[in-house]
């Protein structure tokens, strides 16, 4: 996925989880985090960061914070963005050779995932979720506990158990990390469930990704570790 109107900036604060206050060629600004988790780890005041421009003329903030340097690994942090690249990835025949339905947001029953897919006499509901902590060259989710996401686990296994094909899929949002866990010190509950998911038969998928200042796309598979 690329992005457009990409300017370079430095971090300066973050006085909300909404926003955070940047300097773009030596002027102060406010630039809106699309990204609600905790991200102390690479919101540190004086980081690079990449910022896009947004002329809307109804927008408050004119620009959003796309990526950080975390030392030497851009990370992009950008929430919206895993769905998006998830679905590049499926349409450019990485996850089956012939696809003959695809949605984002389907419902089913009470619940929405992020991708179903049909295809090869397959009926898979997907889950995708952004990964941008990294701790020693290991990707961990989430950053902060997430009740929601033990929701989309279980209903993913309720999809497995009535026939369907059910998947999570992990995006890390830099390059450089050796593997991936769940993150059982911040949300012990979310790494059970993901364990249950795995023994009901639910795939779990984790890749990594190349981040430029203007793109981001899904790049080489990263061994799951529960």
């Amino acid at each position: 996925m690329k992005y457009n109107h990409i300017e370079e900036g430095i971090f300066l604060a973050r006085p909300n989880r909404f926003i955070a206050e940047v300097s773009i060629e030596g002027k102060s600004e406010i630039c809106h985090v699309k990204n609600t988790g905790r991200c102390k780890e690479l919101l540190i005041p004086g980081a690079s960061i990449y910022t896009q421009r947004n002329e809307n003329p109804n927008r408050k903030t004119k620009l959003d914070l796309i990526s950080v340097y975390k030392g030497d690994t851009l990370v992009n942090m950008d929430s919206q963005v895993p769905n998006k690249v998830v679905e590049d990835w499926i349409k450019e025949g990485n996850f089956l050779e012939e696809i003959t339905f695809l949605k984002r947001e389907q419902t089913y029953g009470n619940s929405r995932f992020d991708i179903y897919v049909e295809g090869e006499g397959k009926k898979i509901f997907m889950e995708v979720k952004g990964v941008t902590l990294e701790e020693d060259h290991v990707a961990m989710f989430p950053d902060a506990p997430t009740q929601r996401g033990v929701k989309h686990i279980e209903e993913l296994i309720k999809c497995k158990e009535e026939g369907y094909e059910a998947y999570i899929f992990f995006v890390i949002q830099m390059k450089g990390v050796t593997s991936f866990i769940p993150n059982d010190k911040t949300h012990p509950e979310f790494a059970e469930a993901l364990k249950r998911a795995k023994l009901a038969g639910v795939r779990i998928l984790a890749y990594d990704c190349i981040i430029t200042r203007d793109s981001i796309t899904i790049d080489s598979p990263i061994p799951v570790e529960l």
